[in-house]
């Protein structure tokens, strides 16, 4: 079984204008997205950028990579319109069909690294959006006789209702318009930072249903790691059948993943802006360059469990000597030396 595991940066440009743009990883370039069933998209937002109210075709983890963004969320179940602001390191989990609209109200550049499944996408590999309106927006797409039933507008006001909005998917909003600027409920409900869990010696901080309880409704869990200069991660791999898509926030590295009879899918350099995919129960390592490596991940599972193959919850620390004599074909003392060393 041949998988191309390449590492990749963004190959397609769905949109861009004045407010920002919006940049997917396709099939083309990254067939393992398809493969495991994941999408992957980024969003740039420039100074008054604001992203048109949408909704999407599949479930998702959003996370801040730069900047400073204000979220509206309106979910399906519930009409009120939530308002956030998300500020770099933070992720925002959004469920298929929840409508969101978002909004960089700042001086500099906000970017958005979207990662999650795939498997209700109509083009796999690829979020599909909804846009509520616009020149790609549903309220166009009625026919006039029915938008004036529906919302009981005559006729001189029904193009302005459906047509007024030209511009897709993202926008520059001039000073006119007072965004909200802050947010309008518990925001630990809806949003996870992840600095604020980073402390001296810890290099992951996981996401899951566990601590985000959300997670469970929408089958994902997410995961920021940061590496220090020329320091391995422990090689892991899932044991729940989850897939999982890394994304190079910062620095550069290597990367090993290890598949189907012991051979090696992947050895391949990472730099910033590239994702890459784990399939199921394969094992993976990462090598941080002179400059360290940082990278956000999803997983298709809310609650993963990972072997690890190195450190101190490695597996082979708690197989007995015996055991790791017969199974490495060494000699007692080169057992203990190996036991002492990955102690």
């Amino acid at each position: 079984m041949e998988l191309n595991l390449s590492p990749q940066m963004a190959d397609t440009t769905i949109f861009e204008g004045d407010g920002g743009g919006y940049y997917i990883w396709t099939d083309a370039k990254s067939p393992a997205l398809v493969e495991a069933e994941l999408a992957a998209g980024k969003l740039v937002l420039q100074p008054r950028g604001f992203a048109l109210p949408h909704y999407a075709d599949s479930h998702k983890i959003g996370y801040v990579a730069q900047g400073t963004c204000t979220v509206g969320l309106v979910s399906p179940t519930n009409s009120e319109e939530k308002v956030v602001i998300i500020n770099k390191g933070e992720a925002i989990p959004v469920s298929a069909g929840t409508i969101s609209w978002w909004f960089n109200g700042g001086d500099s550049d906000v970017t958005l690294i979207f990662l999650g499944k795939g498997s209700q996408s109509y083009n796999p590999g690829q979020f599909n959006y909804f846009f509520l309106t616009g020149a790609i927006g549903l309220m166009g797409g009625f026919s006039t006789e029915f938008i004036s039933k529906i919302y009981n507008f005559d006729e001189s006001d029904l193009q302005k209702l459906a047509k007024s909005q030209v511009n897709p998917f993202i926008i520059k909003l001039g000073p006119e318009i007072n965004m909200p600027s802050e947010s309008n409920c518990t925001v630990g409900g809806y949003v996870f930072n992840f600095e604020n869990e980073f402390f001296s010696n810890a290099n992951t901080i996981e996401m899951t249903a566990n601590n985000f309880t959300m997670l469970d409704k929408i089958g994902l869990s997410a995961g920021v790691v940061k590496i220090e200069s020329n320091t391995i991660m422990s090689p892991s791999y899932s044991t729940d059948s989850a897939q999982r898509i890394f994304y190079v926030t910062k620095g550069s590295g290597r990367v090993q993943i290890v598949g189907l009879n012991g051979s090696q899918s992947l050895d391949a350099i990472l730099e910033e802006g590239q994702i890459f995919v784990v399939p199921k129960f394969f094992a993976v390592t990462q090598l941080a360059g002179e400059n360290g490596l940082e990278f956000f991940s999803v997983s298709t599972s809310p609650r993963p469990v990972l072997g690890q193959l190195g450190g101190i919850a490695s597996v082979w620390k708690a197989l007995s000597p015996p055991v790791l004599q017969a199974a490495l074909s060494i000699s007692p003392d080169f057992v203990k030396d190996f036991k002492s060393k990955i102690e």
